[in-house]
């Protein structure tokens, strides 16, 4: 059998592939264009994918009938048409869990970075430009006795609540049911937005949460709040949250996605109250491998029907 990995993944992770056949690891350290993953795929029985590859019709009747398996190297699947993965007869995978706690730390790092102007600082020092302390030199905003409004409450937004609450935090959230560990208030969206000082998502994307943050969202948060986003580009429309940024209609953002990623919409780029990390939430030796290792686990136990795989849920309707 033939496996397709679309780009490298650390060596040692790949090794159980050899008990499955024919292994194909992308030689470009680079996403593949759409027709060189067309071309890879053909004839392939399993796929191990990255985030940024989109798994359409055009890739699955690219690589035929024979396909058994997509594993995708993320825990979100918005590149994945997981419905025409399953007419296509194959499963489609994901790998939850392993990354909750990298990507809540970063969430909190970015938090504090904003809020405390750490990156806005450091680039005043790197300037050359003269400065010295005074008592209203780059005041940021403290965290006591703030409120956090968490949207998607998940593993990861829980993840995050538990790691604000240290900091003295008062939490609410909003999601589609109600959490029954006590962390939290869940409130509707328009409450969380009006009365939040820093509002961080967490939220897959979906057709109902792209640009759920739109002009409209950001002109009903809170005065001098803050924006936080570690879940997917597309749920803030960038544009309007540059110009909300310019307006000053909050204090600042921090994001480690992208609407259009790797490109950052330039409004962003020019702002000094926004924070701006390369997509770097599972960005851990640790989590990094474990991902990997998850996805290989999941395309060898398909082929091999060696051992379950927990699929993605094909969506209704």
């Amino acid at each position: 059998m033939k496996v397709v990995v679309t780009r490298a993944l650390p060596p040692a992770t790949l090794s159980p592939l050899a008990d499955v056949g024919e292994v194909w690891v992308s030689p470009h350290d680079r996403p593949l264009t759409d027709d060189e993953l067309r071309h890879a795929v053909r004839g392939a029985h399993g796929i191990v994918s990255m985030l940024n590859d989109r798994i359409d019709e055009r890739v699955l009747a690219a690589a035929g009938d024979q396909l058994r398996v997509v594993a995708n190297t993320a825990v979100g699947y918005d590149n994945l048409d997981v419905a025409a993965i399953a007419r296509h007869g194959a499963t489609a995978t994901n790998t939850p869990g392993v990354l909750v706690d990298a990507t809540a730390d970063l969430t909190m790092a970015l938090l504090l970075d904003v809020t405390r102007r750490v990156s806005e600082g450091d680039r005043l020092i790197r300037s050359g430009q003269p400065w010295s302390w005074d008592i209203g030199f780059m005041l940021g905003t403290g965290l006591q006795g703030k409120q956090l409004g968490i949207v998607g409450m998940g593993h990861i937004g829980r993840a995050v609540a538990r790691r604000a609450t240290a900091f003295g935090v008062r939490v609410v959230y909003h999601a589609r049911r109600a959490q029954d560990d006590g962390i939290g208030r869940r409130v509707p969206l328009d409450e969380l937005l009006a009365t939040s000082d820093i509002v961080s998502l967490h939220c897959p994307l979906t057709i109902e949460t792209r640009h759920l943050i739109d002009a409209e969202a950001l002109g009903a948060m809170k005065p001098g709040s803050y924006l936080i986003n570690t879940a997917r580009g597309p749920i803030v429309d960038e544009s309007a949250l540059a110009d909300a940024l310019a307006r000053g209609g909050i204090a600042g953002a921090a994001l480690d996605v992208y609407e259009h990623e790797p490109e950052v919409h330039p409004g962003l780029r020019e702002l000094p109250n926004v924070v701006l990390a390369p997509h770097l939430g599972s960005a851990t030796v640790e989590t990094r491998t474990l991902m990997a290792e998850l996805a290989v686990k999941n395309v060898v136990q398909t082929l091999n029907d060696s051992g379950p795989v927990t699929p993605i849920a094909v969506p209704s309707g």
